[in-house]
C-alpha cells in the first residue's frame, strides 16, 4: 500500500475545493436562469450521476488499495458533483443523486456500470488504475458532447471546469499506470486524443 497523503495536503486540497465551489455557485447565482432545452436538462441530470459514479468508485477503490490517485481525486469528484448540483438548483431541476448513499443509483444503467467498474477495480491494483482511466476518459467524452449541446454561459463554464479537472485526473492515473508498466487501450477517445491529454501538462482548475 502506498504512503497516505499527508493530513495537511488533504486539508489544503479540501479548503481549495470549498472555495472553488463557492466561487462557482456565486457566478451561477449572479445570472438569471433561462429556459433549457430537453437535451440540456437531460445532460445535466446525466452528468450529475456520472460524476457520482466517479466519486463512489474512487472511494471504494481507494479504501481497498490505498492508492494516491483515488484518495486525492475522490474529493475532486465530490466537487464536480457539487458544481452540477448548483446548476440543477439554479434551473430548479430534480437531483437524481439526492440522499443516495455511496454505490446506489436511481438509473439502472448507472447502477450496472458502477457495479461493473467496482468489481473490476477490486480485482487488482492495475485494474483499479485502468478503471480510473476509463472513468475519466468517459467523463471527458461526455462533457465534450454535452458542451456541444449547451448554450447557457454558466453551464458552459461548469462543463469547461469539469473537463479540465477530468484531464488532470486522467494524467494522474496514467502516470501511475506508467510507473507500474501497465498498458491501457482507450475506449471512448481516439488513441491520439488520449495520448495528447495523458502526456500534456497539468492544468490549473
Amino acid at each position: 500500500m502506498e504512503q497516505l497523503l499527508s493530513p495537511r495536503f488533504m486539508q489544503d486540497r479540501h479548503q481549495h475545493r470549498i472555495e472553488h465551489i463557492a466561487a462557482i455557485r456565486q457566478r451561477i447565482q449572479s445570472r438569471t436562469a433561462q429556459a433549457l432545452s430537453a437535451q440540456e436538462e437531460h445532460d445535466l441530470l446525466h452528468m450529475r450521476e456520472e460524476e457520482k459514479i466517479a466519486r463512489d468508485v474512487y472511494l471504494q477503490l481507494g479504501e481497498r488499495w490505498g492508492l494516491r490517485p483515488f484518495l486525492n481525486i475522490s474529493g475532486a469528484e465530490q466537487a464536480h458533483m457539487d458544481a452540477i448540483a448548483a446548476l440543477l438548483h439554479h434551473y430548479d431541476l430534480p437531483d437524481p443523486a439526492h440522499d443516495l448513499p455511496v454505490g446506489v443509483f436511481r438509473t439502472p444503467d448507472f447502477q450496472a456500470l458502477h457495479d461493473q467498474l467496482v468489481a473490476r477495480g477490486l480485482s487488482s491494483e492495475i485494474e483499479a488504475i485502468k478503471v480510473g482511466l476509463l472513468i475519466e476518459e468517459l467523463d471527458i467524452f461526455d462533457l465534450v458532447e454535452a458542451r456541444s449541446r449547451a448554450s447557457q454561459p454558466e453551464i458552459l463554464e461548469v462543463y469547461d471546469d469539469l473537463e479540465r479537472g477530468s484531464r488532470n485526473h486522467l494524467r494522474a492515473f496514467y502516470r501511475h499506470l506508467q510507473r507500474h508498466r501497465g498498458e491501457y487501450v482507450p475506449q471512448y477517445m481516439s488513441a491520439s486524443d488520449f495520448e495528447a491529454v495523458a502526456l500534456s501538462e497539468h492544468e490549473t482548475c
